[in-house]
């Protein structure tokens, strides 16, 4: 999955999903958390793991760490996974 996260935001939310300028669809989210020492990484991985019923233990960032385009690997059942992310965003074309 393509995050493209904003840390120090007014609250935490998960947006819409946006092309970046590469066409790369993206999921918008946003933490109150600082970019420090991971505390952005860390509470985006606790919102979206709480978002989709999952574990925090099933989402990993593999790419981005100190970017905010991150790509998350997440372990589980992709179709459910798939329904949980069309029900948050509201979009069935994910």
């Amino acid at each position: 999955m393509f995050v493209r996260l904003t840390p120090k935001a007014s609250r935490n939310a998960i947006g819409d999903v946006v092309a970046d300028a590469n066409g790369q669809e993206q999921l918008k989210v946003s933490v109150t958390a600082v970019p420090e020492n991971g505390k952005a990484n860390q509470a985006l991985i606790k919102l979206l793991a709480k978002a989709a019923k999952c574990p925090k233990s099933s989402l990993r960032i593999v790419s981005g760490q100190t970017d905010r385009s991150k790509t998350l690997l997440i372990d589980g059942d992709p179709d459910a996974l798939m329904a949980k992310l069309s029900q948050l965003t509201g979009r069935t074309d994910i």
